[in-house]
């Protein structure tokens, strides 16, 4: 299995959105911050970029974050969210299994992951 490691605070998934207005009516956008850390996941992400996964995965993750303030759940779906943007993965639902660690990393947080695809053929022979 590779690891990536991106570099950079994931903001978390509640934190990620913000009430915008396109052509007059109001609507949900992303934050500034939020596509700050999808232009960096984009650049840093060259192992799964563009691999297009659309089978069954399971995706090992550890987060280091800056300080204790950080939730990991959201931080997860961000991650996702990112994964599918970039191409590495077809769709986030293919996700049957996540292990994930938190850290505390003051000086340098990041992501690393990586991405197992999982075969689900039925044995015939035992």
């Amino acid at each position: 299995m590779l690891t990536e490691t991106i570099y950079g605070v994931i903001p978390s998934k509640s934190n990620s959105y913000t009430v915008g207005r396109v052509n007059g009516h109001p609507c949900i956008v992303k934050s500034n911050e939020m596509k700050r850390y999808e232009r960096s996941f984009i650049k840093q992400c060259t192992i799964y970029k563009n691999r297009n996964i659309s089978t069954p995965f399971r995706l090992i993750v550890d987060v280091y974050y800056p300080d204790s303030t950080h939730d990991l759940d959201n931080s997860l779906k961000g991650l996702l969210d990112n994964l599918q943007y970039c191409g590495a993965i077809s769709n986030d639902n293919l996700c049957v299994e996540i292990v994930a660690r938190r850290h505390y990393d003051r000086y340098e947080p990041r992501v690393q992951f990586c991405i197992e695809e999982l075969n689900e053929q039925k044995q015939l022979f035992y």
